[in-house]
């Protein structure tokens, strides 16, 4: 008897790079490509109230940076596009790479969820 094999595509960071040019965010969660949906407005006026919020913070207290939408690349195959980031001023000195990419995990990362996600 033969088992039917599903062959899965298991995409990198390289790969995004052959894509033509687009308006679309890519993300790769465990080798899988999504391509999200334009956010909506609702969406997007939490996403930058949060961002305003932390980055008046941020700024007070000069412990680090936040930052909306930054690409967020932890290894070939996790490579994703969170909404809003907070980063020490340490993890941030050493956690970008020369595409200025973060290569580490922030210490707060905020995805804001819309109806139907």
């Amino acid at each position: 008897m033969n088992q039917p094999t599903t062959e899965r595509v298991r995409w990198t960071t390289s790969d995004l790079e052959l894509l033509p040019e687009s308006s679309s965010r890519y993300e790769i969660i465990d080798g899988e490509l999504f391509v999200p949906c334009a956010p909506h407005w609702g969406h997007q006026n939490v996403s930058g109230n949060t961002h305003a919020e932390l980055r008046g913070w941020s700024i007070t207290v000069g412990f680090g940076k936040a930052v909306q939408a930054p690409g967020v690349i932890f290894s070939d195959a996790d490579n994703v596009i969170p909404d809003v980031v907070w980063i020490s001023n340490e993890l941030l000195a050493t956690g970008l790479d020369a595409a200025g990419h973060l290569t580490l995990a922030p210490e707060l990362v905020v995805e804001v969820l819309s109806p139907g996600t």
